[in-house]
């Protein structure tokens, strides 16, 4: 049934091309459209506003005046903006609109430019460090950098038959081949992805061994101690045998996609099993509720086990969106409907809450909890900014969303397997099926059979983990109970079959690990896919959001929100004095000013 030609076959599952799923209503379709249409076109005005592609025109010879860039907690000018440039240019690769290609094509040219004829390209070297490469592998960035521009030359290969960007991350990637081949690792992880990616593409398999020598040199002190120590950059424990995630939370998440990648091409699986137990370790003792990652504001990084506390979350966007990336990899690789969950609680929450739902506001961090009496803040403290010094989250976000038809489904020798639910179509071979749902607000999704082979495959639909009395009904036939993982029924399939999932959602009470002292007493509301919050704008003004206590003795009941969106469910939370609070979707907050919130409510 697959069709994914480039991915290996030790693989369990196969990614699907960007032609073969299209998203075209509901709750997906409205985030992707407004993706499309204000917030890449808003990035784009931003990267000229804040001088990030003047800076690459600096490094073309192109322009006159001085490198643009605030700096850092150390006081260090922030050498990796060009990233920034090359995350929006992959957004528009998986984007598929017409009028952000002709846009893209001004930035195209800008990167073309600024490339030296040796094919090195940064910005920040070549104007503000005298053009020396690969001087301070520890915290310039310059392989980070570089990682992300291989990544937009994929997209639009992949996606749009062009090569204009591909050919110019070729070219860096073998200029960095050539000089670090045999030594060296960067600061930050992230090329060891892209270039496995990089050598699916190209057929060189030289570029996957690359990032296999960079995996194996990271964990023995070569980047020192830095600012932080040596697990804030994961180089404290070699990548096979660190069995905890440490430091900065997108490193190690970006480090352990690499090592995904590497596992998967090389068949190794003491590197893949490494990456499981570390990311099993995480979501049990590191993760927030929310799929948040990260709880100390200091150095960006995972606390101690259970280190949770709501207030204080550091949640970074880039670390959400991260996860996605990782659970995706791990998805494909174990084919195990748990990463697939992971994925969802991900989106549905720790991503989309940095997004403000007119798509032109971001959030840096993503905390559970914001008190409604605050100490002195500066105006618009608390609230999403239109952009930000340090703008990893804003592109980040919008080539997630770009990609995110590709999240929904894979194909393998056996057939269609459905991870995430919208109202799509999604092609494999001689296979079509079309999906109806109004998920996450209804759990009801029906798939309908387009077209299909004369020969038996097999149709899987995720039922989640936290789904109870789930029921499938094939071809007219009486519903029965599935239990949460996947839903296989084969069978030669005929146009015109319907196959309707049917996932019961209920408010449930969510309570946390005791051992999570910061909201040891409280709980926390979920349904479906959505983890849900109350808001200071939805109460009198006479309530303060601190100072709600649930009421067990009354049940919590769906209720619709319709001025949130069409379709939209908010929860009503019995409180004490025989009250209710109304309960939104935690992602939807902020959006109605900078007031108090809570996810987790005392008893």
């Amino acid at each position: 049934m697959t069709e994914s030609a480039v991915w290996p076959a030790r693989s369990r599952m196969r990614p699907l091309g960007g032609d073969q799923t299209t998203i075209h209503d509901g709750f997906w379709a409205e985030r992707l459209r407004v993706n499309r249409e204000r917030t890449i076109p808003h990035g784009l005005g931003q990267l000229r506003r804040a001088g990030t592609l003047d800076n690459l025109r600096l490094a073309a010879g192109a322009a006159a005046g001085d490198y643009r860039a605030d700096a850092d907690s150390g006081g260090a000018v922030l050498p990796f903006l060009d990233s920034d440039v090359y995350k929006w240019l992959e957004a528009v690769g998986w984007a598929g609109d017409d009028g952000l290609r002709a846009a893209a094509d001004e930035v195209i040219a800008v990167v073309a430019a600024a490339q030296r004829p040796d094919g090195y390209v940064n910005s920040f070297v070549q104007v503000v460090r005298d053009g020396r490469p690969y001087q301070d592998l520890a915290w310039g960035h310059e392989l980070y950098c570089l990682g992300h521009l291989v990544q937009a030359g994929i997209a639009w290969h992949r996606a749009l038959g062009d090569d204009r960007l591909l050919d110019i991350a070729t070219r860096a990637v073998d200029h960095a081949y050539d000089a670090l081949g045999e030594e060296g690792i960067d600061g930050h992880p992230e090329i060891e992805m892209a270039l496995v990616e990089l050598a699916r593409v190209r057929g060189e398999p030289r570029y996957t061994e690359f990032a296999a020598r960079m995996l194996d040199r990271r964990g023995h002190g070569r980047l020192g101690e830095g600012r932080f120590g040596p697990a804030y950059w994961q180089d404290h424990a070699p990548v096979r045998t660190a069995t905890e995630v440490a430091g900065h939370a997108v490193r190690q998440l970006y480090l352990d996609c690499g090592a995904v990648d590497v596992a998967v091409e090389r068949g190794d699986t003491e590197l893949l099993d490494a990456v499981r137990r570390r990311w099993d370790d995480m979501v049990r003792t590191r993760r927030y509720l929310t799929g948040a990652l990260g709880s100390r504001h200091r150095d960006e990084a995972f606390g101690d086990p259970y280190e949770l506390p709501p207030d204080r979350a550091y949640a970074e966007t880039c670390a959400a969106i991260a996860s996605v990336m990782l659970a995706w990899r791990l998805l494909l690789a174990t084919g195990e409907p748990a990463y697939a969950d992971d994925i969802e609680r991900a989106m549905f929450n720790g991503v989309l809450s940095g997004l403000s739902r007119s798509g032109t506001e971001f959030f840096y961090t993503n905390p559970l909890h914001r008190r409604t009496h605050r100490t002195y803040e500066p105006a618009g403290h608390g609230q999403r900014a239109p952009w930000q010094a340090c703008a990893c989250c804003p592109p980040n976000l919008m080539r997630l969303l770009s990609s995110w038809p590709h999240y929904l489904a894979t194909g393998d020798e056996t057939g269609l397997q459905i991870h995430q639910y919208a109202t799509s179509t999604i092609r494999v071979g001689e296979a079509e099926i079309a999906v109806r749902t109004h998920y996450p607000w209804d759990g009801r999704v029906d798939v309908s059979v387009m077209r299909s082979p004369q020969r038996p495959w097999t149709l899987a639909l995720r039922v989640p983990g936290w789904c109870a009395g789930a029921t499938l009904a094939v071809a007219g036939q009486e519903p029965l109970p599935v239990a949460a993982g996947y839903a296989e029924r084969t069978r030669v399939w005929a146009p015109g079959d319907r196959v309707t999932l049917d996932l019961p959602l209920p408010a449930r009470c969510t309570e946390p690990d005791p051992r999570v002292d910061a909201v040891r007493g409280c709980v926390a509301f979920e349904r479906g896919p959505i983890v849900y919050c109350v808001e200071s704008a939805d109460l009198p003004e006479t309530v303060d959001v601190d100072d709600l206590r649930w009421d067990p003795a009354r049940e919590v009941v769906a209720v619709p929100r319709p001025e949130l969106g069409e379709e939209w469910v908010g929860l009503d939370v019995p409180v004490t004095g025989g009250g209710v609070a109304s309960a939104i979707p935690y992602h939807a907050w902020a959006n109605r000013g900078p007031g108090g919130m809570r996810v987790w409510l005392p008893r």
